[in-house]
C-alpha cells in the first residue's frame, strides 16, 4: 500500500518530521511517499495562505495521481480537502479531520494545542467546518515568537506541555490534539507528561488512510462529493487541467 503524504507547506524539514512520525504507526507493507509544496509559504497560518495551499495541493495530487492508493493532506487545517474529494477517485484524508475523529473515540471532548496564535481563527473555522465544535473544549495557542518552523517543537516543548496540561485542568479536555504539521512526533516524546491521551494528526491520518484503502469504498456518483462535469481551464498545471477536463483517464 502506498500513501502520499502531501505537505502543502514549503518546509522540507516539516515533511521529514511528518514522515518520521507517520512511519511510527504505518503497518507492514505501507509505504509513505513524501511530497512538499513547490511554492507557497513555509507554514500555512491564515485563511489567505490556506487558499494558496489548497490550489497547490490539488496540483500536487494531480501530478502524482496513479502512483499511490490514498493521500493525506499533511497540514492541520486540511487545505484543499473538500476539493480533492470532489476531483479524485482515491481516498483523501485530512490531518485535522482524522485527529478530531480519533480524539472523539478516546473521550467526550478534546482540546487543540499549537504553537502560533495566528493559527487560532483558522483552526476554529476548520473545527466548525468538520462539525466538531460541540466536542471541542478549547483551542489554546502559544503567543510568542519562535526561531525556526522546522524546530519549533523542540524549542517550545515544555511550554506546549504546560499548555496541554492547562486544557485538562482548566478546560476539562479528555483528549489533547497536538495540532500543526511542525508538531508531528511530539506526542511520542511528551505523552508521559500529560495525563490524558495525545493525538498526533499525521499518525491519525495514516491509520485512517490505511483503513480506507482496505475498505475500498466506491467513488461517489451522487451527493455533494460526486465528481464535477468536465470543464476547460486556463493557466493550471497540465496534470490538474487534465483532471478537471476529464482527460486524465
Amino acid at each position: 500500500m502506498k500513501i502520499l503524504v502531501a505537505n502543502p507547506n514549503t518546509s522540507t524539514g516539516v515533511t521529514d518530521r511528518l514522515l518520521a512520525s507517520g512511519n511510527l504507526v504505518a503497518g507492514p507493507g505501507t509505504e509513505l511517499m513524501p511530497m512538499t509544496a513547490p511554492r507557497g509559504v513555509p507554514y500555512i497560518a491564515t485563511r489567505a495562505e490556506a487558499a494558496i495551499g489548497s490550489a497547490v495541493l490539488l496540483e500536487m495530487l494531480a501530478e502524482k495521481r496513479g502512483t499511490f492508493d490514498a493521500a493525506i493532506v499533511a497540514a492541520f487545517g486540511d487545505p484543499g480537502l473538500g476539493g480533492a474529494r470532489e476531483l479524485f477517485d482515491f481516498p483523501v484524508v485530512g490531518m485535522a479531520e482524522a485527529a478530531m475523529l480519533v480524539a472523539c473515540t478516546l473521550g467526550r471532548s478534546f482540546s487543540i494545542v499549537s504553537f502560533a496564535k495566528a493559527l487560532e481563527p483558522w483552526f476554529a473555522e476548520i473545527v466548525a467546518w468538520h462539525g466538531m465544535s460541540g466536542r471541542c473544549a478549547s483551542i489554546r495557542m502559544l503567543d510568542e515568537p519562535f526561531v525556526s518552523i522546522n524546530d519549533v517543537q523542540d524549542e517550545k516543548e515544555q511550554k506546549l506541555v504546560d499548555l496541554a496540561n492547562r486544557t485538562v485542568s482548566q478546560d476539562g479536555a479528555d483528549v489533547v490534539i497536538l495540532a500543526g504539521a511542525p508538531l508531528a512526533g511530539l506526542g511520542n516524546r511528551i505523552g508521559d507528561r500529560v495525563p490524558v491521551p495525545l493525538v498526533d494528526g499525521i499518525q491519525a491520518a495514516v491509520a485512517m488512510a490505511e483503513g480506507l484503502v482496505r475498505l475500498n469504498p466506491r467513488k461517489a456518483i451522487a451527493g455533494t462529493y460526486r465528481r464535477p462535469g468536465p470543464k476547460d481551464s486556463t493557466g493550471l498545471s497540465p496534470a490538474l487541467a487534465a483532471v478537471i477536463a476529464h482527460k486524465d483517464a
